[in-house]
C-alpha cells in the first residue's frame, strides 16, 4: 500500500465521490486501488485521508486544535503530489514536521511545569 500526498490544498467540504474524484484528477490514480490519498486544506489545520477498504469508502479526518499540519518534503515543481511511507503519515497525523535531518514538534501542547527544585 502506498500513501499519496496531495501537493496542493483542497476544498474539504468534500465528502466520499468529491475526493475520489480528487484522486483521479490529482494524482491520476484509480480510487479503488487501496492506497491510502491525503488532502489538507489551505489553513492546514485539517486533513482527510481516503480510501477503498474493498467493501467501500472510506474516509479519516482530523483536525488540529493548534498548529498546522505539515507537507511531508519539499515537493518537486510541477509536482501534483508525493508519495510518502506509513510512518511518515503517522508523524503527520501527530503534528510533527518532517526535515531531511531532523525532526521537530509544530504542535506545542500546554507547558509543562518547570521541574521541581531539589
Amino acid at each position: 500500500m502506498r500513501v499519496y500526498v496531495a501537493a496542493e490544498p483542497a476544498d474539504l467540504r468534500k465528502s466520499f465521490d468529491g475526493l475520489s474524484s480528487l484522486v483521479a484528477e490529482r494524482f491520476g490514480a484509480d480510487p479503488l486501488c487501496g492506497h491510502l490519498f491525503v488532502f489538507r486544506n489551505r489553513r492546514g489545520d485539517q486533513i482527510r485521508v481516503s480510501f477503498w477498504d474493498r467493501t467501500g469508502y472510506a474516509i479519516f479526518a482530523k483536525r488540529l486544535e493548534r498548529g498546522t499540519f505539515r507537507a511531508p518534503r519539499a515537493v518537486t515543481p510541477g509536482a501534483t503530489s508525493v508519495v510518502i511511507d506509513a510512518a511518515e503519515l503517522a508523524k503527520i497525523l501527530e503534528g510533527i514536521a518532517l526535515a531531511p535531518s531532523k525532526l521537530w514538534r509544530e504542535v506545542r501542547l500546554a507547558e509543562a511545569a518547570p521541574p521541581p527544585a531539589v
